[in-house]
């Protein structure tokens, strides 16, 4: 799960750091024509997609076929559908405004070096939420078993290779609280509940009054996580979750389920074989190995597609 994480970090975010600082520079975008070039699946791929996805590789100083790039993506993003895989509007403007924050720049800056490049703010938007989708669908593959395991003989052997000493990590006590919104509902009452779990969330003082705050709530869902362990945090939730202190919550988030956030019910720090062989595991993941996984599971579909250039 954070070779997942870590692999498509590096690969969707961190290459564009390097490039900003000389964006600024680039002269007036060419004008895009737009006509169908590939079918995918029944997606079109425009011209227009593929002149801004050559205009992000030249900006990440990568070289590259777009046309092919943006076959790749069109097929993880038909495969993020199928699992069921939404990532919201919200949680891609909350990304492009830490990219935006962790490389010192204001938005408008942001916006300048994506129009100014040839690449647009729409196309790299659409870029970070195919990246957060199939980070998803790679975790979910990776969770059936394909990214193999640390054994506790291997546990074993390392902890021998560090003089003896078994690794320690942070294990967590979790309450999530859903703020239940049906399909159906939700264009019509999505905005109204998250304020409902903002208000909530800004109330949380522990897990031992939340179920007190939730009654007279329409369709509140209270759960305890129980003990988590930080290598087993979901991809989605894990930096928001070490960044908050005990007794306190993650802000809320749009999920498919409706509005959600993660109360934080205490801490510790354990060392024992299971969080060494958890341990292992996620130090043992690398980014090829991560890489490697993610070309065979693009390979796989690529296989089964039906794709037309036109």
């Amino acid at each position: 799960m954070l070779m997942m994480r870590k692999y498509l970090f590096s690969a969707g975010f961190a290459l564009l750091v390097a490039a900003t600082s000389v964006s600024m520079t680039v002269l007036t975008p060419p004008a895009f024509a737009s006509e169908i070039k590939y079918v995918v699946n029944d997606i079109p791929i425009t011209s227009g997609d593929i002149a801004h996805r050559a205009a992000f590789l030249k900006l990440q100083r990568k070289k590259g076929d777009a046309a092919q790039e943006m076959i790749d993506q069109t097929l993880r993003m038909a495969e993020a559908k199928r699992l069921g895989i939404r990532i919201s509007d919200a949680q891609v403007e909350a990304a492009y405004q830490r990219f935006a924050s962790g490389n010192k720049m204001q938005l408008s800056q942001l916006d300048g070096v994506m129009e100014k490049s040839g690449v647009s703010k729409d196309h790299f938007k659409e870029f970070i939420r195919a990246q957060m989708a199939w980070n998803q669908a790679l975790s979910a593959r990776y969770h059936s078993g394909e990214g193999g395991s640390v054994t506790e003989q291997d546990a074993v052997r390392r902890m021998l290779d560090k003089g003896g000493a078994k690794p320690s990590a942070t294990e967590y006590m979790l309450q999530q609280v859903i703020f239940v919104v049906p399909a159906a509902e939700r264009s019509a009452t999505l905005a109204k509940r998250k304020r409902e779990a903002d208000a909530m969330r800004a109330r949380f003082n522990g897990c031992n009054t939340t179920r007190e705050f939730a009654k007279g709530l329409l369709d509140v869902t209270v759960r305890d996580l129980g003990r988590v362990l930080a290598p087993q945090l979901p991809p989605d939730w894990a930096e928001q979750i070490k960044a908050t202190k005990v007794g306190a919550a993650t802000t809320t988030r749009e999920t498919e389920r409706g509005v959600e956030f993660i109360g934080i019910c205490s801490s510790r720090e354990v060392s024992d074989d299971k969080t060494a062989q958890m341990v292992f595991q996620s130090e043992g993941s690398s980014d090829k190995a991560a890489e490697d996984l993610s070309k065979k599971y693009v390979d796989e579909l690529k296989a089964k597609a039906r794709i037309v250039k036109r």
